[in-house]
């Protein structure tokens, strides 16, 4: 007899439809077919012990299993309860047409159990799209699904009960789709709160101006001037994701393995801040099975790079072209995947080696052309793709030790979401979602000078002889400072505090 299951295969971060033919016929040779690797093989040995430690019937027979298409590698163990389903449905111990209605993967124990797998979120959001009536998934994975609306999503702790429910004998857990949930558990109070920071008010301007128009950002200045401190308070000002911005990023989350075992979805913008030693692969992603990286991780939130020449230099130079294209592609021999990377890169570093070039008090004890080496470390094209370079000096004594607190980040995230509505109306009819992703066409339309902003703007590129990339860096920026005083054009006071932002185009750093 042939029977079908449906599974599904996760490439990148999206799922693709595997369907799963069993034909039963005499003897007791098994073949597989498909493209199935090792792990997909060895689910024999795993479903007749599962089989026969839950009290069920092992049939001796001829199969040939055929996982379709065949052009695609089946990887993994979440095929396990797919392929024994079919087994059962071959053998007419259940009834083979429920099983047309739902995508099911997981993982089997030898005792029966059903054990988590990764990347269930992307399945779940594909059988939506394929049309499947819902999915069953292993019961700990059940509310990552949950968060797609229009499907059932059932879980389960072991095979009988997902035998008994095709048996028509029991039920198996739902769970429903809840949107309000989401809205409720978007943090509102976070840990670390702008208000904590004692003076920098130019500093907080220049961050309140990145999460505003979603650009990367430098911090230079000496050790214990606060640039770690004030880059961990970020996250506190941008604004909340959408539902489709959370559903994007626990995707990625999904199928790389990272998400907690009570982190259904992912409601708060993420911020990763990999140690210095991190190797090219973990920061981009890859590997022999290509896994999502940390820039990856990052999409739609923070990447923070703290010491930034102390990274190797290989591992900031493969970081150039997803900060321009906002995505990164993996390809192997037979095959590539493609993550996306939409993140903001807010990195810190020293001045020198000794982190006291250009300090206000302090000398410099770096020898001649010791200091142009240090910055060399990080590369003038990587640099281009930074929007903001921010001078941090350390903070007085007499502002440490007042009382007055600083504006708490509510209060600016406040002035950022509403400049980030401007520019979602601005770029309704495109791709782009904020000033920082703009385009060469959409900087012309949005961000037109007149002459004195024209003049203004050609006498800093002569003299700080900017490259062409770094120009529009600046007019990008000129056009959130612009958005952030709810001016329609962009206006000279703008572009002259957007120039104030290329530090390291100077040319008395590392002179």
């Amino acid at each position: 007899m042939l029977a079908k299951t449906f599974g599904s295969a996760v490439h990148g971060v999206n799922a693709y439809l595997i369907t799963i033919e069993v034909h039963a016929d005499k003897g007791t040779l098994v073949n597989m077919v498909g493209l199935p690797d090792t792990s997909v093989k060895e689910a024999q040995q795993r479903i007749r012990a599962a089989f026969t430690n839950s009290g069920m019937k092992n049939p001796i027979r001829n199969y040939t299993i055929n996982m379709a298409p065949a052009d695609i590698r089946k990887e993994g163990t979440a095929y396990d309860l797919p392929l024994a389903l079919g087994l059962l449905a071959a053998t007419e111990q259940i009834p083979s047409e429920a099983l047309s209605k739902y995508i099911i993967m997981g993982e089997l124990s030898l005792d029966g159990s059903i054990r988590p797998i990764k990347g269930v979120l992307p399945m779940a959001i594909q059988a939506k799209r394929d049309g499947f009536e819902g999915i069953i998934v292993p019961i700990e994975n059940a509310p990552e699904c949950a968060v797609v609306d229009g499907l059932k999503i059932y879980g389960s702790p072991c095979i009988l009960d997902v035998v008994n429910f095709f048996k028509g004998e029991g039920k198996l857990e739902e769970f429903p789709f809840e949107k309000e949930k989401f809205q409720s558990l978007q943090t509102q109070h976070f840990a670390l709160d702008f208000t904590d920071v004692k003076g920098q008010e130019n500093i907080k301007r220049a961050f309140e101006i990145a999460a505003s128009g979603g650009h990367n950002l430098i911090l230079i200045g000496p050790p214990g001037a606060g640039k770690t401190m004030l880059a961990k308070r970020l996250p506190s000002i941008l604004p909340p994701l959408s539902l489709d911005e959370a559903l994007e990023t626990t995707k990625i989350h999904s199928v790389a393995g990272r998400l907690k075992k009570h982190d259904a979805l992912i409601v708060n913008r993420p911020f990763r801040s990999p140690h210095h030693t991190i190797s090219d692969v973990a920061l981009v992603g890859g590997g022999s099975y290509p896994q999502p990286g940390e820039i990856s991780l990052a999409h739609n939130g923070v990447l923070f790079l703290d010491e930034l020449p102390e990274f190797k230099r290989t591992v900031l130079e493969v970081m150039r072209q997803p900060l321009e294209d906002r995505n990164v592609t993996i390809s192997r021999s037979k095959f590539s995947v493609e993550y996306p990377a939409s993140f903001m890169l807010v990195a810190s570093m020293n001045p020198c080696p000794c982190g006291y070039f250009n300090h206000p008090e302090k000398e410099c004890t770096c020898g001649s052309g010791v200091v142009q080496r240090y910055l060399s470390k990080v590369s003038g094209p990587l640099l281009d793709r930074i929007d903001l370079h921010v001078e941090v000096t350390p903070v007085p004594f007499a502002r440490l030790h007042e009382q007055r607190a600083g504006e708490r980040s509510v209060g600016i995230r406040e002035r950022v979401t509403r400049a980030r509505e401007l520019q979602s109306q601005r770029f309704n009819e495109s791709k782009t979602n904020y000033n920082a992703q703009m385009n060469t066409q959409e900087l012309k339309l949005h961000c037109a000078l007149d002459e004195a902003s024209s003049e203004l703007l050609k006498l800093a590129m002569n003299k700080l002889q900017l490259s062409a990339r770094a120009y529009e860096r600046i007019l990008k920026v000129a056009r959130t400072i612009a958005d952030l005083a709810a001016s329609e054009k962009i206006q000279s006071e703008h572009i002259s505090e957007a120039i104030q932002y290329r530090s390291l185009d100077r040319e008395n750093w590392g002179g």
